[in-house]
């Protein structure tokens, strides 16, 4: 893991709790070019009506790109320092992840080691699993520890993190 500090900012929460919009906040605030990277796939009826609902929400004034896997790949392709770059979100990065049965610990140390070189401010939202029960069975509590364990190694690196519950966010770095 790097020991460099990014210009990322890790905003986490549990579901409902805010957190994206206080990251659309934190991007907005910024005066920079807006890029939205939605990392959900749409493999229900459901999931259409959410990243319907998601981009509305937002408005205009955002430059979207989906991709669901290649993460480190899409952050290099659109990096610039006149931009922000809001990936939303890590967890279900690391659900497609899983779902394909990628070499989940070699793909998030390659975003990690890849945030310190990026001139863009990354601003990444994630669901805090780790909060609950213990799950009842494997694929739950590797999802959760994948989930954890990339936390952790964002956190490190980047120069904020934010814990929003109930709307209102703790800064815990930065």
């Amino acid at each position: 893991m790097s020991s460099l500090i990014s210009r990322a900012v890790l905003v986490l929460g549990g579901a409902r709790s805010g957190k994206s919009r206080f990251a659309e906040e934190l991007c907005g605030q910024s005066g920079l070019e807006r890029h939205y990277v939605a990392t959900g796939r749409a493999w229900d009826d459901e999931m259409r009506d959410r990243i319907a609902q998601h981009r509305l929400d937002r408005g205009d004034g955002w430059m979207t790109h989906e991709e669901p896997v290649q993460l480190a790949d899409i952050l290099r392709r659109i990096d610039a320092p006149d931009r922000v770059v809001l990936v939303d979100c890590l967890t279900l990065w690391v659900t497609n992840l899983m779902l394909d049965e990628a070499d989940i610990p070699a793909r998030c140390a390659e975003l990690t080691a890849l945030l310190p070189t990026l001139s863009a401010r990354v601003v990444f939202v994630s669901n805090e699993v780790g909060l609950g029960i213990v799950p009842e069975n494997r694929m739950a509590r590797d999802f959760r520890d994948h989930a954890g364990r990339l936390h952790q190694m964002v956190a490190a690196v980047a120069a904020e993190v934010y814990f929003v519950a109930a709307g209102l966010p703790l800064k815990m770095k930065g």
